[in-house]
């Protein structure tokens, strides 16, 4: 048994709009910054990734590679010191499912995840024969979820598919603008094969453990990360074996003795929490959304609805409801967000790379540093820093949330 952190969704630079720095060694490198210990490889149904895939990892623990020669690993920081902290990858990818079903057009994204590079080699022959996986990391393919999971099943049994990102408004299992109303409207007859969901960084379990029939699903959190730096925005956390078969069924167990929860966005930062139009500045939540029926009250254009709203038309509880032996969850600020608000700069900005190196090399990894590192440690260090981690772990934050494609802000300081 092993307790481990891992980021299972990510882009490679062969997906639209992602860094060119996507490559195994600088996510290693990040991942050890972060303190992640197994990371998704992404996107191994594109022929490229998949071909350097297998060029620079070889198999390590039972389903995990490593690299090839972890001497590639660069410093990803001026200052830091070397280290030898383990980094595994686990093959993985993301469907992008555009199809009809019931008179409607359906825009689901599935997160595919298999043992070993015979089994992606298998997968990818099939969806090459239904569509084009050449031109984007993350494939269009006009193919029904449930017969996605189909193929899954028929070539690799030890397989397993996650619905991504679960309640974004354009391409989700629940999203507003294109998805179903149920787990067993999108996948029918396969509906028993799917153990784990993606809540996404608008949502946490709090949300999702509002409706009864998400019950026994295990909730899992990734970053979807397009740069290396954006890894473990959120992230999982296991207590067991430490291979591909140990995670997949803790996921399915469901249990906190071997899948211990997630680490989460404080949800109102997601993109899509609220309602709202981006073009015209408007953010609603659901009450305001139901008394402008639906319709932006400046451009008269449609609000797109966000991930509170849906969650609210599905839930069937005013209160989350956690069973005996559930996992749970941290609600976490990126350590870049602390220190820019600390700074007064942005968190892109080379005041906070500098003063990032510093703090990780004094600390040694960030999810170290905001989960477990005593409090007094940390203002010894930065007094004003050792406050801001004290406020973010008890909640006490400022909230703005997101909408309509615009990220929210979580603030730990008041203006005074």
């Amino acid at each position: 048994m092993k307790a481990y952190i891992a980021d299972l969704h990510i882009h490679s630079p062969f997906s639209r709009a992602t860094s060119r720095d996507s490559m195994p060694a600088m996510l290693a490198a990040w991942a050890r910054i972060k303190g992640i210990q197994v990371v998704g490889s992404g996107d191994f149904t594109h022929p490229g990734w998949f071909k350097l895939l297998q060029e620079l990892l070889q198999p390590a623990e039972p389903g995990f590679y490593r690299l090839k020669d972890e001497r590639q690993i660069p410093v990803a920081l001026p200052g830091l010191p070397p280290s030898d902290a383990p980094v595994r990858f686990m093959l993985s990818a993301e469907i992008s499912c555009i199809y009809k079903r019931d008179g409607a057009v359906r825009k689901v994204h599935n997160l595919l995840y298999v043992p070993d590079f015979e089994a992606a080699a298998r997968i990818n022959r099939r969806l090459g024969a239904v569509g084009n996986i050449v031109s984007d990391g993350r494939p269009i393919l006009g193919l029904d979820s449930r017969n996605l999971l189909e193929i899954l099943l028929e070539e690799v049994p030890d397989g397993f598919m996650v619905p991504a990102h679960i309640w974004t408004p354009w391409f989700s299992l629940f999203g507003s603008k294109s998805g179903f109303d149920s787990i067993e409207a999108c996948f029918g007859d396969l509906t028993e094969h799917i153990f784990a969901l993606e809540t996404g960084l608008s949502s946490d379990p709090d949300m999702n453990r509002r409706i009864s029939a998400l019950d026994r699903y295990a909730l899992i959190s990734n970053s979807d990360c397009h740069s290396p730096a954006k890894l473990g925005r959120e992230a999982n956390l296991f207590t067991t074996g430490f291979d591909y078969y140990s995670l997949r069924d803790a996921l399915r167990r469901n249990h906190r003795d071997t899948f211990a929860g997630t680490i989460e966005f404080f949800p109102e930062e997601g993109k899509y929490h609220c309602d709202g139009h981006r073009d015209c500045g408007v953010c609603c939540d659901p009450g305001e959304t139901r008394a402008c029926a639906g319709i932006c009250p400046v451009c008269g254009k449609p609000l797109t609805i966000g991930v509170l709203h849906r969650v609210q038309e599905l839930a069937d509880r005013e209160q989350p409801l956690y069973r005996e032996g559930m996992p749970g969850f941290r609600s976490l600020v990126p350590l870049p967000e602390l220190l820019a608000e600390l700074l007064g700069v942005g968190a892109a900005s080379k005041k906070v790379a500098s003063y990032y190196a510093a703090v990780m090399a004094r600390f040694g990894s960030e999810f170290g540093l905001l989960l477990h590192t005593a409090l007094d440690e940390i203002s010894g260090f930065d007094p004003m820093l050792g406050e801001a981690v004290d406020r973010m772990r008890r909640g006490k934050v400022q909230r703005i949330p997101g909408y309509d494609g615009r990220f929210g802000v979580i603030r730990v300081m008041a203006d005074q």
